[in-house]
C-alpha cells in the first residue's frame, strides 16, 4: 500500500443552475471528501491506496462506499454505522466566483469515527498516511482518532503528511488552532494553503510562515498558493515553483486535493522533493478544469512527464 488515509466523505448535491438553492430544481449527484479525493486521484495516477471510515448503513453510504471503490481505492476498513446516517452536502453556484457550501454532516456516522475503529496493522503497511485537518473538527472522538492514527504511524517510522484544511463551518479560527498547531508537531510533511499558514503563524509572507512552521517540526512545509503554484521549504531549502496557467477555470473545489496527490506520487516515485511539487501543481491544476471535486483528476498518462501533453494546461 501506498498511502493510507483517514476522513469523512460524503454525498455532494451539485444543483443544475446557478444561484440561490432555493430555485434549483435539479441536483447531480457525486461525492466529495478530502481525503477521498487525495485517494483517488492517487489511484489515478497508479498508486495503491486505502481510505479509513464510517458510513452510514443506507443507500447514500452503500452509494459513497461503492464510488470510492470504483475509482480503485480499498475501502476494506470502512465500517457501516446502524444508528448515524451519512453525511450530505450541497453547493449553490455563484457567477463568476467559488461555489457556496451547505453541510448536513453533524452526528454523522463518520464523526462517531474512535480510536478503537482503527486498525493498525492496516496503517502499518502504507509508505505514507495521509491526513487533514478536517477529522479532527468533527468531534472530539474523531480528534483522539486522528492523534490515534498518527501515533501508531511514528510508532512504525512511516511519514505522515497533513493539509490543514480548515473549515471554519466546522469550528472557529480559536478552536482550530491550538489543535492543528498540535498535530502539526507530530507530521513530517505539511500541506497549508495560504490562508492557513498566516491563521498557524500570523504572518502574510510565505518564506517566514514556513520557516514559524518548520521550527514546529515538519521536515518539509510545502505552502499552496493556487495559480502561482507553491512555495517548497526545508531546513536547507526555500523555493517558489510556479503553477500552471489553466484557460478556463471551472471550479476550485480539490485542487488542494490534487496538488497532495501529485506531490505523494512524486516522492513515491522517488523523483525529488522539487520535482513532486511541479507534479503536484500538474494535477492541482487538472482539478480546475471541471465541475466537482474528483472528476478533473487526470490518469498518469496525462501527466507523465515522458508522455503527451494535454492542452487544457499550458
Amino acid at each position: 500500500m501506498d498511502v493510507v488515509t483517514l476522513g469523512e466523505s460524503m454525498v455532494l448535491f451539485t444543483p443544475d443552475m446557478e444561484g440561490p438553492l432555493r430555485f434549483a430544481g435539479g441536483f447531480r449527484k457525486t461525492i466529495g471528501g478530502a481525503e477521498t479525493n487525495v485517494a483517488i486521484a492517487l489511484s489515478r495516477l497508479g498508486h495503491q491506496t486505502g481510505w479509513i471510515s464510517k458510513l452510514g448503513n443506507d443507500e447514500f453510504g452503500v452509494y459513497v462506499r461503492n464510488f470510492i471503490r470504483g475509482e480503485g481505492v480499498d475501502t476494506s476498513r470502512v465500517l457501516f454505522d446502524d444508528h448515524a446516517p451519512t453525511a450530505v452536502f450541497f453547493k449553490e453556484l455563484v457567477p463568476n466566483q467559488d461555489p457556496k457550501i451547505y453541510y448536513y454532516r453533524k452526528n454523522s456516522a463518520a464523526s462517531t469515527m474512535t480510536p478503537e475503529d482503527l486498525d493498525p496493522g492496516y496503517i502499518k503497511e502504507a509508505k505514507y498516511l495521509h491526513l487533514t485537518g478536517i477529522t479532527p473538527a468533527l468531534s472530539s472522538s474523531c480528534k483522539e482518532t486522528v492523534f490515534h492514527a498518527i501515533e501508531i504511524a511514528r510508532l512504525n517510522a512511516q511519514k505522515v503528511i497533513f493539509d490543514p484544511n480548515v473549515r471554519l463551518k466546522l469550528w472557529s479560527k480559536a478552536e482550530a488552532k491550538p489543535v492543528l498547531s498540535e498535530i502539526i508537531e507530530k507530521v513530517d510533511i505539511l500541506l497549508p494553503g495560504i490562508e492557513e499558514g498566516e491563521l498557524l503563524t500570523g504572518e502574510s509572507d510565505p518564506e517566514k510562515m514556513a520557516s514559524i512552521l518548520l521550527r514546529s517540526g515538519p521536515e518539509i512545509v510545502i505552502i499552496k498558493l493556487g495559480q502561482e503554484g507553491a512555495f517548497y521549504a526545508t531546513e536547507n531549502e526555500r523555493l517558489h515553483i510556479p503553477g500552471y496557467k489553466v484557460e478556463k477555470v471551472v471550479d476550485t473545489a480539490g485542487a488542494g486535493d490534487g496538488f497532495a496527490a501529485g506531490f505523494l506520487s512524486g516522492l513515491i516515485r522517488g523523483w525529488t522533493p522539487q520535482e513532486a511539487v511541479k507534479l503536484g501543481n500538474r494535477v492541482g491544476a487538472f482539478a480546475l478544469t471541471v465541475p466537482g471535486d474528483t472528476e478533473g483528476y487526470p490518469f498518469w498518462k496525462q501527466v507523465d512527464p515522458n508522455g503527451a501533453q494535454s492542452e487544457i494546461l499550458r
